[in-house]
């Protein structure tokens, strides 16, 4: 049985998706209300679900009148998907950012749903079992040479 958290998070990517715009205004209240729960669990999953490493961009106003507005960031050709991965990796990356980055790619269909678990078993610290900074180099590495693999088919 899937938590509240994923019953939110589809919800909002299934409104999302049938958006014009690819935007959405949502009163924090509303959605608390329609999934029988407190608000601040509808911040816990916007804060942790729609963040821009996943390809959401989120802009909040509290207060009487407030509001969520999400955003998804599309990533446009390849030649740009390849300038975002260089510029996103870098010389090290952590496993949240590197998770961020294999999943924004999976929403963009630039990876299937296989390539993309493959990419963050081997992205795990569990399978990266070395000391820091060196653990994050590599995931770097190791991230770059498989996205540039993937992506050149």
């Amino acid at each position: 049985m899937r938590n509240i958290s994923d019953l939110i998070e589809q919800y909002l990517k299934q409104i999302l998706s049938g958006s014009p715009g690819g935007a959405i205004e949502i009163q924090r209240s509303d959605l608390a209300e329609k999934f029988s729960c407190v608000p601040s669990q509808i911040n816990y999953v916007i804060s942790t679900r729609f963040t821009l490493e996943k390809g959401y961009y989120v802009e909040s106003k509290r207060g009487g009148g407030g509001y969520i507005r999400i955003q998804r960031v599309d990533l446009p050709n390849l030649a740009a998907v390849q300038r975002h991965i260089q510029m996103s990796v870098g010389e090290q990356i952590d496993q949240t950012a590197a998770e961020g980055l294999i999943y924004q790619l999976e929403e963009a269909r630039y990876l299937t749903a296989r390539e993309a678990n493959l990419l963050k078993a081997a992205m795990s610290r569990d399978t990266l079992q070395l000391k820091l900074p060196l653990r994050d180099e590599i995931r770097a590495k190791l991230l770059r040479a498989m996205l540039v693999a993937l992506l050149a088919r």
